[in-house]
Protein backbone atom coordinates (compact mmCIF):
# COMPACT_ATOMS: atom_id res chain seq x y z
CA UNK A 1 0.00 0.00 0.00
CA UNK A 2 1.13 3.26 -1.38
CA UNK A 3 2.74 5.86 1.68
CA UNK A 4 3.97 8.88 1.86
CA UNK A 5 5.60 10.73 4.82
CA UNK A 6 4.06 8.70 6.78
CA UNK A 7 0.39 9.40 6.38
CA UNK A 8 -2.03 7.08 4.17
CA UNK A 9 -2.38 8.82 0.66
CA UNK A 10 -6.11 9.83 -0.39
CA UNK A 11 -7.72 9.14 -3.60
CA UNK A 12 -8.83 12.63 -5.62
CA UNK A 13 -12.41 13.03 -6.64
CA UNK A 14 -11.06 13.59 -10.17
CA UNK A 15 -9.64 9.33 -9.33
CA UNK A 16 -12.89 8.51 -7.94
CA UNK A 17 -15.30 10.03 -10.86
CA UNK A 18 -12.78 8.26 -13.47
CA UNK A 19 -13.30 4.81 -11.95
CA UNK A 20 -16.48 5.25 -11.59
CA UNK A 21 -17.56 5.98 -14.93
CA UNK A 22 -15.34 3.10 -15.79
CA UNK A 23 -17.28 0.79 -13.64
CA UNK A 24 -20.56 2.18 -14.61
CA UNK A 25 -19.83 1.80 -18.37
CA UNK A 26 -16.78 -0.95 -18.25
CA UNK A 27 -15.42 1.01 -21.64
CA UNK A 28 -12.78 3.82 -21.58
CA UNK A 29 -14.09 5.48 -24.12
CA UNK A 30 -17.35 5.73 -23.65
CA UNK A 31 -16.48 6.09 -19.63
CA UNK A 32 -13.51 9.25 -20.80
CA UNK A 33 -17.05 10.65 -23.10
CA UNK A 34 -19.54 10.88 -20.15
CA UNK A 35 -17.39 12.61 -17.55
CA UNK A 36 -15.75 14.98 -20.43
CA UNK A 37 -12.17 13.53 -19.75
CA UNK A 38 -9.83 12.46 -22.89
CA UNK A 39 -9.32 8.61 -22.57
CA UNK A 40 -5.32 8.62 -21.45
CA UNK A 41 -6.34 11.05 -18.65
CA UNK A 42 -9.15 8.98 -17.43
CA UNK A 43 -6.84 6.12 -17.73
CA UNK A 44 -4.23 7.33 -15.66
CA UNK A 45 -6.69 8.77 -12.87
CA UNK A 46 -7.73 4.64 -12.41
CA UNK A 47 -4.64 3.86 -12.84
CA UNK A 48 -3.24 6.42 -10.55
CA UNK A 49 -5.91 5.20 -7.77
CA UNK A 50 -5.17 1.69 -7.93
CA UNK A 51 -1.43 2.99 -6.64
CA UNK A 52 -2.81 5.15 -4.23
CA UNK A 53 -5.84 2.49 -2.96
CA UNK A 54 -3.25 -0.50 -3.28
CA UNK A 55 -5.60 -2.99 -5.04
CA UNK A 56 -6.45 -3.26 -8.91
CA UNK A 57 -9.59 -2.38 -9.73
CA UNK A 58 -9.47 -3.54 -12.87
CA UNK A 59 -9.28 -6.57 -15.41
CA UNK A 60 -7.63 -4.94 -18.79
CA UNK A 61 -8.15 -6.97 -22.09
CA UNK A 62 -7.58 -6.09 -25.48
CA UNK A 63 -11.53 -6.13 -25.83
CA UNK A 64 -13.16 -5.10 -22.77
CA UNK A 65 -12.98 -3.73 -19.11
CA UNK A 66 -13.66 -5.62 -16.24
CA UNK A 67 -13.94 -5.06 -12.71
CA UNK A 68 -12.13 -7.31 -9.86
CA UNK A 69 -13.58 -8.90 -7.36
CA UNK A 70 -11.75 -5.65 -5.46
CA UNK A 71 -13.04 -3.25 -7.61
CA UNK A 72 -16.98 -4.58 -7.56
CA UNK A 73 -16.65 -3.65 -4.07
CA UNK A 74 -14.77 -0.41 -4.33
CA UNK A 75 -17.09 0.77 -7.27
CA UNK A 76 -19.76 1.18 -4.78
CA UNK A 77 -17.86 3.22 -1.95
CA UNK A 78 -17.23 5.11 -4.66
CA UNK A 79 -20.43 6.05 -5.93
CA UNK A 80 -21.80 6.38 -2.61
CA UNK A 81 -18.73 8.98 -1.70
CA UNK A 82 -19.44 11.22 -4.97
CA UNK A 83 -23.03 11.04 -4.31
CA UNK A 84 -22.30 12.49 -0.72
CA UNK A 85 -20.16 15.09 -2.13
CA UNK A 86 -23.13 15.86 -4.89
CA UNK A 87 -25.46 16.44 -2.16
CA UNK A 88 -22.55 18.74 -0.17
CA UNK A 89 -22.39 20.89 -3.02
CA UNK A 90 -26.46 20.98 -3.01
CA UNK A 91 -26.65 21.82 0.33
CA UNK A 92 -24.30 24.35 -0.01
CA UNK A 93 -25.70 26.34 -2.90
CA UNK A 94 -28.84 26.13 -1.23
CA UNK A 95 -27.15 27.73 2.01
CA UNK A 96 -25.94 30.63 -0.26
CA UNK A 97 -29.93 31.20 -1.45
CA UNK A 98 -31.28 33.69 1.38
CA UNK A 99 -34.48 32.38 2.85
CA UNK A 100 -33.78 28.13 2.54
CA UNK A 101 -32.92 25.71 4.49
CA UNK A 102 -33.95 25.64 8.52
CA UNK A 103 -34.62 28.98 10.33
CA UNK A 104 -35.53 28.17 14.22
CA UNK A 105 -37.68 30.57 15.75
CA UNK A 106 -38.40 30.79 19.33
CA UNK A 107 -41.42 32.86 20.21
CA UNK A 108 -42.54 33.83 23.94
CA UNK A 109 -46.05 32.23 24.97
CA UNK A 110 -47.52 35.94 25.04
CA UNK A 111 -46.42 36.51 21.33
CA UNK A 112 -47.30 33.00 20.24
CA UNK A 113 -51.00 32.64 19.56
CA UNK A 114 -51.49 36.17 18.34
CA UNK A 115 -48.45 36.73 15.52
CA UNK A 116 -47.83 33.18 14.30
CA UNK A 117 -50.31 33.66 11.65
CA UNK A 118 -48.78 36.18 9.81
CA UNK A 119 -45.51 34.90 10.39
CA UNK A 120 -46.43 31.73 9.26
CA UNK A 121 -49.04 33.53 6.49
CA UNK A 122 -46.01 35.47 5.39
CA UNK A 123 -43.38 32.86 5.05
CA UNK A 124 -45.81 30.68 3.14
CA UNK A 125 -46.62 32.96 0.76
CA UNK A 126 -43.06 34.75 0.26
CA UNK A 127 -40.32 32.41 1.74
CA UNK A 128 -41.90 28.90 0.29
CA UNK A 129 -38.46 27.29 0.65
CA UNK A 130 -37.99 28.07 4.19
CA UNK A 131 -38.10 25.79 6.73
CA UNK A 132 -39.59 27.51 9.73
CA UNK A 133 -39.24 25.52 13.07
CA UNK A 134 -41.01 26.77 16.03
CA UNK A 135 -40.18 26.90 19.54
CA UNK A 136 -42.53 28.89 22.51
CA UNK A 137 -40.61 28.59 25.37
CA UNK A 138 -40.37 31.92 28.65
CA UNK A 139 -37.49 34.20 27.51
CA UNK A 140 -34.58 33.21 29.60
CA UNK A 141 -34.41 29.77 27.75
CA UNK A 142 -34.73 31.38 24.54
CA UNK A 143 -32.40 33.97 25.35
CA UNK A 144 -30.24 30.58 26.19
CA UNK A 145 -31.28 28.80 22.96
CA UNK A 146 -30.06 32.09 21.00
CA UNK A 147 -26.46 32.22 23.38
CA UNK A 148 -26.20 28.56 22.45
CA UNK A 149 -26.92 28.08 19.04
CA UNK A 150 -29.64 26.04 19.58
CA UNK A 151 -32.28 29.15 17.90
CA UNK A 152 -31.59 31.32 15.39
CA UNK A 153 -33.68 33.77 15.93
CA UNK A 154 -35.97 35.02 18.42
CA UNK A 155 -39.70 36.54 18.40
CA UNK A 156 -40.47 37.94 21.83
CA UNK A 157 -40.46 41.40 24.25
CA UNK A 158 -37.63 44.05 24.31
CA UNK A 159 -35.55 45.56 25.55
CA UNK A 160 -33.31 42.48 26.42
CA UNK A 161 -30.40 44.36 28.39
CA UNK A 162 -28.25 41.11 27.10
CA UNK A 163 -24.79 41.89 25.31
CA UNK A 164 -24.37 40.07 21.92
CA UNK A 165 -27.43 40.22 20.97
CA UNK A 166 -28.66 42.56 18.50
CA UNK A 167 -32.92 43.46 18.44
CA UNK A 168 -34.46 44.40 15.44
CA UNK A 169 -37.70 46.14 16.42
CA UNK A 170 -40.82 45.43 14.89
CA UNK A 171 -43.91 47.75 16.30
CA UNK A 172 -45.52 48.71 19.93
CA UNK A 173 -48.49 47.48 21.43
CA UNK A 174 -50.37 49.25 24.05
CA UNK A 175 -52.33 47.34 27.21
CA UNK A 176 -55.65 47.23 28.18
CA UNK A 177 -57.40 46.38 31.19
CA UNK A 178 -59.55 43.74 31.31
CA UNK A 179 -62.23 43.70 33.90
CA UNK A 180 -65.53 41.53 34.83
CA UNK A 181 -68.90 43.37 33.81
CA UNK A 182 -69.36 44.58 37.02
CA UNK A 183 -66.20 46.29 37.02
CA UNK A 184 -66.67 50.15 37.83
CA UNK A 185 -63.95 50.46 34.58
CA UNK A 186 -65.36 48.08 32.60
CA UNK A 187 -65.31 49.97 29.36
CA UNK A 188 -64.06 52.68 30.13
CA UNK A 189 -61.60 55.38 28.20
CA UNK A 190 -58.97 57.18 29.70
CA UNK A 191 -58.51 55.42 32.50
CA UNK A 192 -55.48 57.00 34.16
CA UNK A 193 -52.37 54.58 35.14
CA UNK A 194 -52.91 55.51 38.73
CA UNK A 195 -56.73 53.66 38.93
CA UNK A 196 -53.82 50.67 38.55
CA UNK A 197 -52.86 50.85 42.31
CA UNK A 198 -56.03 50.51 43.50
CA UNK A 199 -56.83 46.99 41.70
CA UNK A 200 -56.63 43.82 42.41
CA UNK A 201 -54.62 42.68 39.48
CA UNK A 202 -53.91 39.11 38.24
CA UNK A 203 -50.81 38.70 36.25
CA UNK A 204 -48.88 35.47 34.71
CA UNK A 205 -46.42 33.51 37.11
CA UNK A 206 -43.22 34.26 37.22
CA UNK A 207 -40.75 33.92 34.52
CA UNK A 208 -43.58 35.51 31.88
CA UNK A 209 -41.65 39.00 30.65
CA UNK A 210 -45.59 40.13 30.53
CA UNK A 211 -45.44 39.69 33.79
CA UNK A 212 -42.73 42.02 35.14
CA UNK A 213 -43.94 44.11 32.55
CA UNK A 214 -47.40 44.41 34.39
CA UNK A 215 -45.30 45.02 37.87
CA UNK A 216 -43.35 47.35 36.70
CA UNK A 217 -46.48 49.61 34.86
CA UNK A 218 -47.68 48.96 38.45
CA UNK A 219 -44.60 50.68 39.84
CA UNK A 220 -45.16 53.30 37.26
CA UNK A 221 -48.31 54.13 38.22
CA UNK A 222 -47.43 54.52 42.32
CA UNK A 223 -48.19 51.10 43.65
CA UNK A 224 -45.21 49.86 45.83
CA UNK A 225 -46.49 46.91 47.09
CA UNK A 226 -47.38 43.62 44.33
CA UNK A 227 -50.78 43.61 42.77
CA UNK A 228 -51.01 39.80 42.76
CA UNK A 229 -52.93 37.01 44.82
CA UNK A 230 -53.67 34.52 41.89
CA UNK A 231 -51.53 33.95 38.87
CA UNK A 232 -52.27 31.73 36.02
CA UNK A 233 -49.72 29.85 33.18
CA UNK A 234 -51.33 31.11 30.22
CA UNK A 235 -52.91 34.23 29.24
CA UNK A 236 -56.55 32.11 28.42
CA UNK A 237 -56.47 30.71 31.75
CA UNK A 238 -56.01 34.77 32.95
CA UNK A 239 -58.97 35.96 31.33
CA UNK A 240 -61.37 33.39 32.19
CA UNK A 241 -60.24 34.17 36.06
CA UNK A 242 -61.37 37.85 35.42
CA UNK A 243 -64.55 36.44 33.99
CA UNK A 244 -65.18 34.60 37.15
CA UNK A 245 -65.01 38.07 38.69
CA UNK A 246 -61.52 37.18 40.81
CA UNK A 247 -60.07 40.49 39.68
CA UNK A 248 -58.65 42.45 36.29
CA UNK A 249 -55.85 41.80 33.85
CA UNK A 250 -53.85 43.57 31.70
CA UNK A 251 -53.63 42.34 28.12
CA UNK A 252 -51.78 43.17 25.21
CA UNK A 253 -53.41 44.97 22.21
CA UNK A 254 -52.60 42.09 19.52
CA UNK A 255 -54.28 39.16 22.10
CA UNK A 256 -57.32 41.40 23.10
CA UNK A 257 -59.48 39.85 20.13
CA UNK A 258 -58.96 36.07 20.53
CA UNK A 259 -58.34 36.17 24.41
CA UNK A 260 -61.91 38.45 25.33
CA UNK A 261 -64.15 36.68 22.67
CA UNK A 262 -64.14 33.70 24.90
CA UNK A 263 -66.26 35.13 27.19
CA UNK A 264 -69.17 36.85 27.61
CA UNK A 265 -68.37 38.38 31.04
CA UNK A 266 -65.78 40.30 30.23
CA UNK A 267 -65.46 44.43 29.34
CA UNK A 268 -62.26 46.23 28.08
CA UNK A 269 -60.99 49.50 29.21
CA UNK A 270 -58.50 51.74 27.79
CA UNK A 271 -55.69 53.80 29.25
CA UNK A 272 -55.32 57.20 28.55
CA UNK A 273 -52.52 58.65 26.30
CA UNK A 274 -49.86 57.81 26.69
CA UNK A 275 -51.28 54.33 27.23
CA UNK A 276 -48.33 51.57 28.86
CA UNK A 277 -47.13 49.55 25.59
CA UNK A 278 -44.15 47.03 24.76
CA UNK A 279 -42.58 46.91 22.44
CA UNK A 280 -42.23 43.79 20.18
CA UNK A 281 -38.84 42.80 18.46
CA UNK A 282 -37.09 40.06 16.69
CA UNK A 283 -33.85 39.26 18.02
CA UNK A 284 -30.61 38.19 17.20
CA UNK A 285 -26.92 37.03 18.00
CA UNK A 286 -24.77 40.10 17.11
CA UNK A 287 -23.15 39.64 13.87
CA UNK A 288 -25.28 36.45 12.85
CA UNK A 289 -23.95 35.13 9.70
CA UNK A 290 -27.71 35.66 8.24
CA UNK A 291 -28.03 38.79 9.87
CA UNK A 292 -29.05 40.53 6.00
CA UNK A 293 -31.31 37.69 6.01
CA UNK A 294 -33.28 38.61 9.26
CA UNK A 295 -33.26 42.14 8.90
CA UNK A 296 -35.08 41.69 5.32
CA UNK A 297 -37.83 39.61 7.12
CA UNK A 298 -38.28 42.16 9.80
CA UNK A 299 -38.86 44.30 6.96
CA UNK A 300 -41.20 41.88 5.85
CA UNK A 301 -42.92 41.42 9.25
CA UNK A 302 -43.72 45.00 9.74
CA UNK A 303 -45.05 45.56 6.40
CA UNK A 304 -47.75 42.23 7.22
CA UNK A 305 -48.49 43.80 10.78
CA UNK A 306 -49.81 47.12 9.68
CA UNK A 307 -53.15 45.49 9.71
CA UNK A 308 -52.95 44.19 13.35
CA UNK A 309 -54.00 47.13 16.27
CA UNK A 310 -49.98 48.33 16.85
CA UNK A 311 -47.79 50.55 15.62
CA UNK A 312 -44.96 49.73 13.50
CA UNK A 313 -41.44 50.82 14.50
CA UNK A 314 -39.40 52.22 11.84
CA UNK A 315 -35.66 51.40 11.40
CA UNK A 316 -33.57 53.91 12.38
Amino acid sequence: MAISNGKRRQPSLAQLRAFAAVAEHLHFRDAAAAIGMSQPALSGAVSALEETLGVTLLERTTRKVLLSPAGERLAVRAKAVLDAVGELLEEAEAVRAPFTGALRLGVIPTVAPYLLPTVLRLVHERYPDLDLQVHEEQTSSLIEGLATGRLDLLLLAVPLGVPGIAELPLFDEDFVLVTPLDHWLGGREGIPREALKELNLLLLDEGHCLRDQALDICREAGRADAPVTTTAAGLSTLVQLVAGGLGCTLLPRTALKLETTRSSQLLTGYFADPAPSRRVALAMRAGAARGAEYEELAGALREAMRMLPVRVVEPG
